[in-house]
């Protein structure tokens, strides 16, 4: 071996290494956040990590939410991977882990754990072992314009079933309303529709048991029935015209603008409307409302049983040896603080919740509080070969080309097919 001294290496060699010591403490930050003012809080924090640690450069870097999904396994092959990431935690996180392609956290987050709600820390914990750290919750609901259902005179307050929920299209269809924007090229913003109604219908057991392949696994009754009412909705042709070439954000952006009554979203677009919208402002909390996914009669589920994430981030193998510790400091009391107080999210650090100043976020904040089962969404959950399936039937039953049964019988045949 041969071992070269500061004289041997000279100035330029020094400079060499200095630059590639550098580079190996470049924290590559990949995320998929469009709302600039939780960026810009994201940044303050990047930047007191880096005034507290010489050397360290956190680099955020953003993809667009399906070139994200579409991409990350090729980046995580790539020398250019993120050293941390976005995930919704999981049987993609379960994938990751048996891919070999994460970093275990365990040992460097004892102690700091404590600080996290346990029901969000356990979503990123995989046989035993945690292998990320949540972020913030999340729930799905209906936005609506209530100057839009005022007009067609729709009370939102007595939408509280299916059946309330399709008349309140067709009273919107009537007045000369669109009902519903969606993004239906990325497809899984209408799984939104056919996960809720598979929670609403089956409930937690009817999922747990499809899980293990009983009772039909999930071609069984419950979700047929799931897609026999998306089925419903769609005849009606709720949806924006093209809804099934929009993409997420353009099609977020028509609810922002006012030109549509309503869509089925994750609660961030309270403010990812915000930042999408033409005049960069939206719709403020005089205008925008928020109604509880409807219930279906009949159904096994409860009110209490709900749909979203918890949401975070993965250090991928072979990070810089910071990547963890810049992690914990971004995931801290302080900085969750400023996210709630914002009413950007609502935080899984142990009381930062009562930071939460905007009436909006406080409420589903509060259902979340009241939820007695948070299901994950289907495309996450399920793995991403499954998923994928779940999302593209969810597509076909919108656009009228399958039915509930259909949908059903090729979700659990690609259930089978990966076990």
């Amino acid at each position: 071996m041969i071992h070269l001294t500061r004289r041997a290496l000279g100035a330029g060699g020094l400079a060499l290494l200095a630059t590639r010591a550098r580079a190996a403490e470049a924290i590559k930050w990949l995320h998929v956040e469009v709302n600039p003012q939780t960026i810009a809080i994201w940044n303050e924090a990047a930047h007191a990590f880096e005034a507290g640690h010489p050397g360290v450069s956190v680099q955020p870097q953003y993809l667009e939410n399906e070139a994200y999904k579409a991409k990350l396994t090729t980046l995580l092959q790539s020398p250019d991977k993120p050293s941390m990431f976005y995930s919704w935690a999981g049987g993609v996180l379960r994938a990751q882990v048996e891919a070999g392609v994460l970093e275990d956290l365990t040992d460097q987050v004892k102690g700091y754990g404590d600080t996290l709600t346990p029901s969000a820390l356990a979503a990123f914990t995989v046989n035993g072992r945690i292998w990320g750290i949540p972020y913030a919750l999340n729930k799905v609901g209906i936005f609506y314009n209530k100057a839009l259902f005022a007009k067609a005179g729709v009370d939102s307050t007595k939408v509280k079933t299916w059946d309330d929920l399709l008349d309140a299209v067709k009273k919107l269809q009537a007045a000369g309303i669109t009902p519903l924007t969606t993004g239906g090229a990325d497809k899984w913003p209408l799984a939104l529709i056919y996960d809720y109604l598979c929670l609403r219908q089956g409930g937690k057991a009817g999922f747990q048991a499809a899980m293990r392949g009983e009772n039909g696994g999930f071609a069984g009754p419950d979700f047929v029935k799931a897609g026999t009412c998306f089925r419903q909705l769609a005849d009606l042709k709720p949806f924006q015209p093209g809804f099934l070439g929009a993409k997420y954000l353009p099609a977020t952006g028509l609810f922002a603008d006012g030109k549509v009554a309503m869509t089925v979203a994750i609660s961030v677009v309270y403010n990812v409307q915000r930042a999408v919208a033409a005049d960069k402002k939206g719709l403020d909390d005089d205008t925008i409302g928020w109604i509880d996914f409807p219930m279906l009669p009949g159904g096994k589920g409860v009110a209490t049983e709900t749909l979203g994430g918890i949401v975070g981030w993965l250090v991928s193998k072979g990070a810089p040896k910071p990547t963890a510790e810049f992690l914990k400091s971004f995931v801290s009391m302080d900085a969750q603080q400023k996210l709630a107080a914002g009413g950007y999210i609502v935080p899984v650090v142990k009381g930062a919740d009562q930071a939460i100043a905007s009436p909006f976020i406080r409420n589903v904040a509060a259902e979340l509080a009241r939820s007695t089962y948070h299901q994950n969404y289907y495309d996450q959950e399920l793995g991403p070969a499954v998923g994928r399936v779940v999302n593209d039937v969810s597509a076909e039953i919108a656009g009228g080309t399958m039915t509930g049964e259909d949908a059903a019988k090729a979700i659990e045949a690609a259930r089978k097919q990966g076990n």
